[in-house]
């Protein structure tokens, strides 16, 4: 950021002097701005919201009255170590979010990509990293350590827990609980999540074509209809598709399930 500019900052709002303003950076009033925060170029904070640092947020954000951004975890190992929260361009937090920042017994960062939607009362835990393009619907509470992929989708009430990781274009129904890993391009749901086919619809609106659809199908009905273990479904999939892109991504997303997929 080469400038500090403070021209946007409200009079009723609270901001410490070793914050660092983009140019045409708005911090609407009642809003506390802490040390160690740097927003980027043309990022909207309206009034009510609490931001705490060491955290970064880029360009053109918009953060909706009554969030809480950067405030330390809820993790009990947490001994006030300087950690942070890194958030990127061009998202949408709406209103009563919470973001905390990472922890020195993980990478010590928490990190949001850019173009996310973030909806009412979501909840991002210490550690949790989010891609871009992602949708967080209303009360979405992500656990610690949580990853999610660019595009996925979490619907209304989605809980996961910690330590999961959510496939890039996947989408989870509203009020599902993950214990599980969703794998690329899944669709879930339940209490505790299962998997119901592939997200075609939303892969199709995202421009995909008709012959990965087919691949992305077939390799779905390899892993859950075959009767196969994660790992002999990764082989079977290794040995048939693994010069289609998208189908590799999905095999990295099942490679990397730590805590399994879900069934």
């Amino acid at each position: 950021m080469a400038t500090n500019d403070w021209s946007g900052v409200h009079p009723q709002a609270i901001v410490d002097p070793s914050a660092r303003l983009g140019n045409n950076v708005t911090v609407g009033p009642w809003s506390y701005i802490g040390p160690n925060v740097e927003i980027g170029d043309g990022t909207e904070i309206l009034s009510h919201v609490v931001v705490k640092g060491p955290t970064v947020i880029g360009r053109n954000n918009r953060i909706f009255q009554f969030c809480s951004i950067g405030e330390e975890c809820q993790d009990k190992k947490y001994a006030g170590e300087p950690t942070t929260l890194v958030i990127g361009d061009n998202n949408i937090i709406r209103e009563n979010c919470t973001v905390h920042r990472g922890t020195v017994q993980d990478r010590g960062e928490t990190r949001i990509g850019s173009g996310n939607l973030l909806m009412a009362y979501v909840h991002v835990a210490h550690d949790c990293i989010i891609g871009d393009n992602t949708i967080l619907a209303n009360c979405a509470t992500l656990a610690g350590h949580v990853s999610v992929g660019d595009y996925a989708i979490l619907g209304g009430g989605t809980m996961v827990h910690q330590f999961c990781h959510i496939g890039t274009h996947s989408m989870a129904a509203g009020g599902s609980i993950v214990l599980k890993d969703i794998p690329a391009y899944v669709m879930a749901s339940g209490q505790s999540a299962q998997p119901h086919g592939m997200n075609v619809e939303g892969l199709r609106r995202r421009g995909f074509s008709k012959e990965v659809l087919l691949a992305l199908r077939r390799a779905y009905k390899v892993i859950y209809r075959n009767g196969l273990t994660t790992e002999q479904a990764v082989t079977e999939l290794e040995k048939d598709y693994s010069d289609v892109p998208e189908v590799r991504a999905l095999i990295d997303s099942l490679r990397g399930a730590d805590r399994g997929i879900i069934r």
